[in-house]
């Protein structure tokens, strides 16, 4: 996190592991399976990020999956993450209902943002809806798929300035098969940014802990 703010990133998004991300591809699943298997769990996550916050002044996001944060109780876990001075959360799979009718609430109790997703084939009455429930950002998918592809920015044009017509609420941010400068620079064409995580663990995949502010200075500054 710090080599990320040194570097020049504008915010973190930290994945919480888990056994089945639906959302991610192969690399995001192998370092989730990697990392359960050394014994991370969210309780020691919330104990790694004890104090963070008298050295990392960007926002800062986790993103993760509803099965694991149920078993360890949704509002102990929205109170946690609160206190440990975490902005907000992605989970892909709670449902719109869900949020509105049982856990929106608890969110707004702890002042967490919460982040929708949609994709190229969200209709607009629901992209709207997503808007309005979203707050920090609405995080549209540039592809169908899972994150990590070869998602063609460039062939979701129209989905995209679909998005910059409707005028949303939120500003949007743009994930999934981005990777490089020239990804990056033609999705930042059409949102306020874009998101880069299977890019980024590939890097940092077999490299030393001192060798991590390096890696990363590098790869921050070879997209902006």
């Amino acid at each position: 996190m710090q080599a990320l703010q040194n570097a020049g990133a504008d915010m973190i998004e930290l994945g919480m592991p888990y056994s089945d991300p639906l959302a991610d591809g192969p690399v995001i699943q192998a370092s989730s399976t990697r990392a359960l298997a050394n014994g991370m769990t969210i309780r020691i996550l919330f104990e790694q990020l004890k104090g963070f916050r008298n050295k990392i002044h960007l926002p800062v996001l986790l993103m993760g999956y509803m099965n694991p944060i149920l078993q360890y109780g949704f509002e102990n876990f929205c109170r946690e993450t609160s206190e440990a001075g975490v902005d907000g959360l992605i989970l892909p799979d709670l449902p719109m209902f869900e949020f509105e009718n049982e856990f929106g609430s608890i969110l707004k109790k702890y002042k967490l943002d919460f982040v929708f997703l949609v994709t190229p084939e969200t209709k607009e009455e629901r992209v709207r809806q997503l808007d309005q429930l979203s707050s920090g950002f609405l995080y549209a998918v540039s592809s169908s798929s899972t994150t990590g592809k070869n998602a063609a920015i460039s062939g979701q044009a129209e989905y995209f300035r679909r998005l910059q017509s409707m005028k949303l609420k939120n500003p949007v941010l743009i994930g999934f098969g981005i990777r490089d400068k020239s990804s990056f620079s033609k999705a930042c064409e059409f949102a306020r940014g874009a998101i880069i995580g299977t890019a980024f663990i590939k890097i940092l995949e077999n490299a030393s802990e001192k060798d991590i502010p390096r890696l990363t200075n590098d790869f921050i500054k070879s997209l902006k």
